[in-house]
């Protein structure tokens, strides 16, 4: 009897820990929450929505991905607007609320 009990507790324990391990899906999907990610996600960037980053964080953001910032304002649709600079080039960058960096 002991057998069976100790063998349903490693059996309760090993499936307590396999469930622990499984890895949330990605959801590229424009409509999800923000979410801190080193690299964007959404190739419909950048996405209207309430934007939470504070203009120091939105500005840190943009340099972090090798931009110069320049004139950073929030738009009407909640998007971080700036002009700037990579590798020599002039270019307009805007920051959604999911954290997407965009030049054009």
């Amino acid at each position: 009897m002991k057998n069976y009990m100790l063998a349903a507790a490693l059996l309760s324990a090993s499936a307590v820990c396999a469930f622990a391990q499984t890895a949330p899906t990605a959801n590229s999907d424009a409509t999800t929450p923000a979410i801190d990610t080193p690299q964007p996600r959404n190739t419909a960037a950048p996405v209207e929505g309430a934007n939470s980053f504070t203009e120091a964080q939105a500005k840190t953001r943009i340099e972090e991905a090798g931009f110069s910032v320049k004139d950073l304002k929030k738009d009407d649709n909640g998007i971080w607007m700036a002009t700037g600079v990579k590798d020599g080039k002039s270019v307009s960058i805007a920051l959604d609320y999911q954290g997407n960096v965009v030049a054009k």
